[in-house]
């Protein structure tokens, strides 16, 4: 495969680590994530179980549900064998999302996904029917440290993240039947198309390079906007620099 910018064609190798095989298909897409910040709180089940479709499963640890609302930067988006754009492929995400799982697949659900770049919202909502939304985001990095901004405004309703983090100690890959890999070891998402059918779609990437994380978050009402109370508890933090993928088009799911 031809290099993408600096995209990480290796990780095509890497499988060792997935608990389910990759999809025989052809993969059709490239994506770089940059300097994450994993910030996840415990939740009710039963408040996420009112607003997640029913057709997922929530995936539990320890009979706890989790949601996470994750910050980073994208690079290399793009299609397979296009070259990544730096005025199209490059930007600023936010994620707020919560585990389901459907068979013995566990994956992630979205509640909203923010994003510094119109185009990529627009497509989001027509090909895949994702919760995207166009947010006016800055994302500042003073070594080791990221200074990271988004505000998002529909009318009168408001979502925004005002935060600073930075990883402390070594990266190392989260061990199976951890808190760590269960928030972080995904390998696809799952959501509803425009004509309400459940589907999947697969991603890959090599094991998570975690670093613990402090984080001062001076502003957060990113899971309130999709109705959510967080805990008046401290966020469980991980830190990752990056991770390559590759995603596959999205597939149905038998009823």
């Amino acid at each position: 495969m031809r290099m993408l910018h600096d995209f990480n064609a290796s990780i095509l190798n890497e499988v060792a680590h997935r608990p389910w095989p990759m999809p025989a298909r052809r993969w059709v897409m490239t994506q770089t994530w940059h300097d994450l910040l994993f910030a996840h709180w415990p939740i009710d089940p039963a408040v996420l179980r009112a607003i997640v479709p029913a057709t997922f499963t929530l995936d539990l640890f320890d009979g706890q549900a989790w949601l996470g609302v994750v910050p980073f930067r994208m690079s290399n988006v793009a299609p397979r064998g296009v070259p990544a754009l730096p005025w199209v492929s490059a930007f600023p995400e936010l994620n707020v999302r919560t585990y389901v799982r459907v068979g013995d697949k566990p994956g992630v659900f979205f509640f909203s996904l923010d994003a510094g770049n119109p185009l990529a919202v627009q497509a989001a909502w027509i090909l895949l029917n994702l919760p995207y939304y166009r947010a006016s985001m800055e994302v500042r990095t003073r070594p080791p440290t990221i200074d990271y901004r988004s505000d998002r405004r529909i009318g009168r309703k408001r979502a925004t993240l005002v935060a600073t983090y930075a990883p402390r100690g070594p990266a190392v890959a989260p061990a199976p039947g951890s808190l760590p890999y269960f928030l972080t070891e995904r390998y696809c998402l799952y959501q509803l198309s425009h004509r309400r059918r459940s589907y999947r779609l697969d991603i890959h990437h090599p094991p998570w390079p975690l670093q613990d994380a402090a984080a001062e978050i001076l502003e957060n009402t990113m899971a309130a906007a999709s109705g959510v109370a967080l805990p008046d508890t401290a966020p469980v933090l991980h830190f990752a620099r990056r991770q390559d993928v590759v995603a596959w088009l999205p597939s149905a799911i038998d009823d």
